[in-house]
């Protein structure tokens, strides 16, 4: 049996752009995503903090530095430019999952920079 775990989240991102005309996803800036430790092309849940939207996508790599967060596809119905999203990842984990598990998590500012690293742990 597995269980899914919450491996890792970018906490308060700010949407930058959003294109609905854009084969879609979500374009995430690659320091992030090294930083915390997601994968372009995966599939991630996003819950929107000011109009409480939830929808699942996948992972493209913007470019190194930019902080872009954009929004693709028919998921930009979903935002507004500068609302706050909580970006997740999540593992299948052998169960009972690990008692040392913990997710990285980086809590972003108002410009995507990150403003706090919480990181509980390593797991594998």
């Amino acid at each position: 049996m597995q269980a899914t775990m919450l491996r890792a989240k970018l906490h308060q991102a700010r949407v930058t752009h959003a294109d609905l005309d854009y084969v879609g996803s979500i374009t995430i800036d690659t320091q992030l995503l090294d930083q915390v430790g997601m994968f372009p092309y995966e599939q991630v849940l996003i819950a929107n903090i000011d109009n409480g939207e939830r929808f699942e996508t996948y992972i493209l790599p913007g470019e190194a530095g930019s902080r872009i967060m954009q929004v693709n596809g028919a998921a930009a119905r979903l935002v507004n430019i500068g609302d706050r999203l909580i970006i997740m990842a999540f593992s299948q984990v052998n169960y009972p999952p690990p008692s040392h598990w913990s997710p990285q998590v980086l809590v972003l500012d108002e410009h995507n920079n990150v403003k706090s690293v919480e990181l509980r742990g390593r797991y594998e």
